[in-house]
């Protein structure tokens, strides 16, 4: 429907609906009304425009700053994608709208949107249904185990852990215990990969499910992961992929193949919807078909007639796991990126986030420890234990990085490397990007050889200087600074 805005005779801007006029407010009971006009501040257009712009400065954006931050996927947003998603039929749409009215389609195009994007994941992770509903990563891990507990509930199975390789994100143990699970951590073999012989020891008919990212947090292909996957079946239990790392095997692997039965996917790292800032995010789960029925309500579906549906007909659902229908503009954003990029463009970008991150990880290696020398896929992780017996941490070097308009990558995780680093280029980032990163990294190395004690004055061209660090975990007025 369109709005028409029309300047009134006061002078004011209002709505006009064609043929309709919009209530003018003067209905409105007394009581609610103000009794005088609110205090606000009166200030110029451009001290507004550079209030904001200055706060935009203060903060490191993908937009404008390397954000080689392991594990989140801070890779570049097309903006193509946010544009599509600000359509005002996208943006003007209200969940409780009608499918249908007399005939006229008012919602049935998100639906669509819905459905369809259903069917591209799908067929990119091998799975048969999905959910859009989860507003994130963790959210979806936790629906997933759910659709787990109510799996083997409707069995009358009692199972009482999952197994959890010790680099997995940390989310992964908090999604099994607040789904009603026992956490059985599982060590890394020699090659930074779970050992599969450690996993034959500790699966038995009392484990629900096996919870993994493939690869793993560092950046480490399993080769026996259908292996693990077929010990896992032969006890009843169920596979769960970690969808983190999927950027990495995009177009070349797919979960369901690996043997996986229940996958969740972040769609702001693998489909380059915006991360960070607290949201919005996506983590849409998907299942084989012998979990479908335990997926949440409602579901899309498209009728005879072609025409799209909200089906609640579902007895074994785990009910609602959030409001509606999911955040509805990032699963648009992550379908159009879908639709940009196509089968051939997604497979070029998982193996350019393969080859940025390798190119780094030779690039570092004479300056850096390196735990596992096994190649590594779409990240890896480096060590400053070398550069630790000169007293210069991890944390340090994160720090001097900052001021050299650089964000730190992900450090002292996973907790099974000492001093860990953890990198993650991207696919997006360029040759030259990547050399200068290479050129700072390796001059901040040679620093703490010859220099170490300079270290403690990083961060110096931050907006607030170094903080004291056990005293800004512990004063959040202080560590929101």
């Amino acid at each position: 429907m369109e709005l028409i805005f029309e300047r009134s005779k006061q002078g004011r801007m209002g709505i006009t609906v064609p043929g309709k006029e919009v209530p003018s407010g003067k209905g409105i009971d007394p009581k609610y009304k103000r009794k005088s006009d609110a205090k606000l501040p009166s200030v110029s257009e451009p001290e507004v425009v550079r209030h904001f712009t200055n706060l935009s400065k203060r903060n490191f954006s993908v937009d404008s700053n390397f954000y080689p931050l392991g594990s989140c996927t801070m890779k570049y947003n097309p903006k193509i994608t946010e544009k599509i998603a600000g359509f005002d039929q996208f943006t003007s749409l209200h969940p409780l709208a009608p499918q249908l009215l007399k005939g006229a389609s008012l919602t049935q195009g998100a639906l669509e949107v819905i459905n369809n994007l259903e069917k591209q994941l799908c067929e990119i992770t091998g799975m048969d249904a999905f959910t859009m509903q989860p507003m994130a990563g963790a959210h979806g891990e936790l629906t997933g185990v759910m659709l787990i507990a109510a799996y083997h509930r409707h069995n009358k199975d009692k199972r009482k852990f999952v197994l959890i390789p010790d680099s997995g994100h940390g989310t992964n143990p908090a999604s099994a215990a607040i789904a009603g699970y026992e956490v059985i951590t599982v060590p890394s073999g020699k090659e930074g990969d779970m050992d599969i012989n450690e996993v034959k020891k500790l699966l038995t008919r009392d484990v629900a499910a096996v919870m993994l990212t493939c690869p793993n947090t560092l950046g480490i292909f399993n080769p026996r992961i259908k292996e693990i996957a077929d010990l896992a079946h032969e006890v009843g239990a169920l596979m769960y992929y970690d969808g983190a790392n999927l950027n990495a095997i995009l177009g070349k692997a797919r979960p369901a193949d690996l043997g996986f039965d229940v996958v969740h996917l972040n769609l702001h790292k693998t489909f380059a919807t915006p991360h960070g800032g607290g949201g919005p995010g996506a983590g849409p789960v998907g299942v084989k078909k012998k979990l479908a029925a335990f997926l949440p309500t409602s579901r899309v579906v498209k009728k005879e007639d072609g025409s799209y549906a909200l089906n609640y007909d579902e007895p074994l659902s785990i009910g609602y796991i959030s409001p509606f229908y999911g955040n509805f503009l990032v699963l648009v954003k992550a379908y159009a990126y879908i639709l940009l990029l196509g089968k051939e463009g997604l497979i070029e970008a998982s193996e350019n986030a393969v080859l940025n991150a390798n190119y780094l990880k030779a690039k570092l290696k004479d300056h850096y420890d390196i735990p596992f020398e096994k190649g590594c896929l779409h990240e890896f992780v480096i060590s400053a234990s070398r550069q630790s017996e000169h007293g210069v941490r991890a944390l340090d070097i994160a720090k001097a990085l900052i001021d050299r308009d650089i964000h730190p990558p992900t450090i002292y995780f996973p907790l099974i490397v000492k001093e860990a680093m953890m990198v993650e280029p991207t696919e997006t980032e360029s040759k030259e990007t990547l050399d200068n990163f290479i050129k700072i990294m390796t001059e901040l190395a040679l620093l703490a050889e010859k220099q170490p004690e300079v270290f403690k004055n990083f961060p110096q061209k931050a907006p607030v200087s170094r903080v004291d660090e056990v005293k800004a975990a512990k004063d959040m007025d202080i560590a929101c600074l």
